[in-house]
């Protein structure tokens, strides 16, 4: 996540249940990089604590511009994005668990008639 958009939710203290940039290299372990032979695909390998690995991958369109360096950077950030959605899941299943255990209706799902496919929308 941008450092801006992280002081920003902190500064307008925005304090519910939330993944930080913190707990996202917290959940890091180890980190891979491989350039396939005779490519310019760059491929990041992200390994969580829990063991689970996350990959994200970087493609150079011209050779003029390839730098391995830049790829890493680019492959890491995708794997990172990755690792902001399985987190943001993780969270919201736990919130989810806790409200159904404690009966909090803010952790509850919205009826199944209220999700709406959006390829039905027009079809009535």
């Amino acid at each position: 996540m941008d450092d801006a958009i992280e002081k920003e939710i902190q500064e307008k203290g925005l304090t519910a249940p939330r993944i930080t940039p913190d707990d996202i290299e917290n959940a890091v372990l180890a980190t891979q990089y491989y350039v396939f032979p005779g490519t310019m695909l760059t491929v990041c390998c992200i390994t969580l604590k829990n063991g689970f690995n996350v990959v994200g991958e970087s493609a150079c369109a011209s050779p003029d511009n390839f730098d391995q360096e830049v790829g890493e950077k680019i492959a890491n950030r995708n794997a990172r994005d990755k690792i902001w959605a399985l987190e943001g899941y993780l969270l919201k299943q736990r919130l989810f668990h806790k409200a159904v255990i404690e009966g909090d209706p803010v952790g509850e799902v919205p009826e199944q008639t209220d999700l709406v496919d959006e390829s039905e929308k027009g079809a009535s």
